[in-house]
Order: C-alpha cells, then sequence, then structure tokens
C-alpha cells in the first residue's frame, strides 16, 4: 500500500476499516498523536484498560511484543499495542554489547504474521527521523534504518507522515476551529495567526482558546491578536530584516528591543538575526537565476514555506550587493562578541546602525 496521509486514515476510521499495522511519523507531533488516539478508539473504544498495551519503543522486549500480538482481545474487538519511539538507529537506551542490526531483524520477524485481531501501532513523538522530501508531490522518503520498519507497514498495513500544514491549510483549520467555539475570524486573520505561531499547531490550539474567551460570540480582529499573540521570535527577525531593507530605523530599532527583551542568550538572537539574511541572500540569487519560492524550499530543506516567502519579499528591497555588505557585517560582529568582553546589546545596536547605513 502507499504511503498515506491523515485525512485518509481518519476516513478510513469513519467506515469501521481498521489495519493491523500503523508506522505515523512527521514534524506535526500533536497531529500524530491525535490520529494515534482516533485510531486506539476507533480499536477498542473505551475499554482501553483491558484492550490496549502500552510501550516504551527505547525498553522494547520482542519476546514480550510477540506474546502480546498473539493474546486475545478481552472485552474488545481488537487487541491494541501501541509502541511509542522505537528508533531503528537506536532501538535500546542502552547498546552495551548489542547490535541494531540484530534487534531490528528480530522485530520484523515478530511483525511479519499480525493475526486479525491486532493492531499495531508505531508512533514517533521524541526523536526526528531522517528524510528526503520531494516538494512537488509531498512526499517524504525515510533515509535511516527506519526506512525498513515503515516499508513494511506501507506493504501490510499503512505509513503515515503528518507533516506541518502550510499557512493556508492551517488558516482553514484556524477559522472552523474558532467557529465550533461561537468566535468569527477571518481567513487573512487566521493566516496571520498561522505565521506569527510559526505554523506549530500546539502554539496555535493554545492561542485560540485564549482568543475564544476574549472574543466571545464576537470576531477576533487583527488589533485583538496583535495585542494578545506573543509573536514567536523568528518572526520578529524577519521584521527587523525587513525593516533593514527599507531604511526603516525606527522599525529595526524597535525589533531589536524586542528580541533582546525575550532571549537571555544574545548570541542566540545575532545567529539567527544572520540566518534571516542569509534566507534572503539565497533568495535573492535564486530570483536572479529564475528560481521560485519551491524550488528554494525544496533545495534547502526550508519547513516553513512563509520563511522563504518573506525572504522572497524583503530581499526585493536589497541589492545582492548589499546583502553581502550586511552579511559581512553579521560576521565581524560574530567575531567580536566571541573575541573578550563587550555589552553585547551596544554591539548589537552598532550593528544594525552599520546595515542601516548600508546602501544598494
Amino acid at each position: 500500500m502507499p504511503q498515506t496521509d491523515p485525512k485518509t486514515i481518519k476516513a478510513q476510521l469513519r467506515k469501521g476499516e481498521l489495519k493491523n499495522l500503523y508506522y505515523i511519523f512527521g514534524k506535526n507531533i500533536p497531529e500524530v498523536e491525535k490520529l494515534t488516539k482516533q485510531i486506539i478508539q476507533a480499536a477498542v473504544g473505551d475499554n482501553e484498560e483491558f484492550a490496549l498495551n502500552k510501550l516504551d519503543g527505547r525498553y522494547l522486549d520482542t519476546s514480550e511484543l510477540y506474546d502480546m500480538i498473539q493474546m486475545m482481545p478481552m472485552m474488545s474487538e481488537y487487541n491494541c499495542i501501541l509502541i511509542n519511539d522505537y528508533n531503528c538507529e537506536k532501538p535500546r537506551e542502552n547498546m552495551a554489547g548489542l547490535r541494531s542490526d540484530d534487534l531490528n531483524k528480530k522485530l520484523l520477524e515478530v511483525l511479519k504474521d499480525i493475526p486479525s485481531q491486532t493492531v499495531v501501532i508505531f508512533n514517533v513523538t521524541g526523536f526526528e527521523i531522517a528524510v528526503k522530501t520531494d516538494y512537488k508531490t509531498g512526499r517524504s522518503t525515510i533515509k535511516d534504518k527506519n526506512k525498513k520498519l515503515a516499508d513494511l507497514a506501507e506493504k501490510v498495513g499503512e505509513l503515515v507522515e503528518c507533516p506541518i500544514k502550510s499557512e493556508n491549510e492551517l488558516a482553514k483549520d484556524i477559522a472552523a476551529s474558532v467557529s465550533a467555539r461561537g468566535s468569527l475570524i477571518s481567513l487573512d486573520n487566521a493566516r496571520e495567526l498561522a505565521v506569527m505561531c510559526q505554523s506549530d499547531t500546539l502554539t496555535i490550539k493554545n492561542e485560540i482558546d485564549k482568543l475564544c474567551s476574549y472574543a466571545g460570540n464576537g470576531e477576533i480582529t487583527a488589533d485583538i491578536i496583535r495585542n494578545l499573540v506573543h509573536r514567536q521570535s523568528d518572526v520578529t527577525f524577519f521584521k527587523l530584516a525587513d525593516a533593514v531593507s527599507a531604511f526603516n530605523k525606527r522599525a529595526a530599532f524597535e525589533a531589536l528591543d524586542e528580541l533582546m527583551q525575550d532571549r537571555d542568550n544574545r548570541g542566540a538572537v545575532l545567529a539567527n538575526i544572520t540566518a534571516s539574511f542569509i534566507d534572503m541572500y539565497r533568495a535573492a540569487c535564486a530570483r536572479k537565476c529564475g528560481k521560485q519560492v519551491a524550488d528554494v524550499k525544496a533545495d534547502f530543506a526550508y519547513v516553513w514555506e512563509f520563511k522563504v516567502k518573506n525572504a522572497f519579499r524583503d530581499s526585493s528591497k536589497m541589492s545582492i550587493r548589499r546583502l553581502r555588505e550586511c552579511i559581512r557585517i553579521l560576521r565581524d560582529t560574530n567575531i567580536t562578541l566571541n573575541s573578550g568582553g563587550c555589552d553585547e546589546k551596544t554591539v548589537l545596536e552598532q550593528t544594525v546602525t552599520k546595515m542601516l547605513m548600508t546602501k544598494n
């Protein structure tokens, strides 16, 4: 069976269709957890106490797992087993005297003949799987040792990836969620909320709860969002880059002040400012070569599309020569901060001033 998506799995569950093996992974961890719960609910209903076994993948005993798989269900149609965070790269917390290939081979043997009454779910929420993403098809191919386990799930059950959604997809979800709570929000404001939260679904959920409590049955306006939602730091880095590109001194220093208040590690502030200008430099070079947002996202493996879009937008105001000069200034600033005692805030203010003085 081909790799599928959460929407397809949910449609199968509504029809009462269950597979014997699931492998669920992806950067959208809340969606991984949500889909896992839905599969468990479909398999055992309210009988989790008797029909569900939860195992920690870091301490998985394949002999014990085999016995669980062969068990007959109690007070439920299915016997369900959830294995969280089994990592084929490091199958045990303590690998002394053990080989990962041997442990993985035993696991695959156990999983080859799952009886019809058993549903086995592997989900990944505590480590990142190495993947190569085809941004044209949206499919990801697992590159590390977890591929064999994923391939088995794809062959006999379901391999499911939960990727981070685009801002437009999230905007629709936000609008629907807000509406279900009795409030209103426009798609433009929902999209802005997604961007401010860096497309993090858990952060978005928390912000929706707060905004709906404030707005009640009214509309969540742009002013309410600006006043109540804390803009994630990465978004403020883009504000700073945008202000420098537009020669907007006031906005640049307001953004810098906000960043210095948010971060205890001011070296991280410089690193992220530099990353924003490197993003813009990539975008400017890509535009010169006739490349588009999708090309840059694929070539440099960006997770969030809005970062690339912002880079394309802001870099249009700056020449490549000026971007190079700003990156040189940031390089010199890094050397200064790492060379000895100095006031980080003062040095960064001087850096922003120098960048504002560069010319196209």
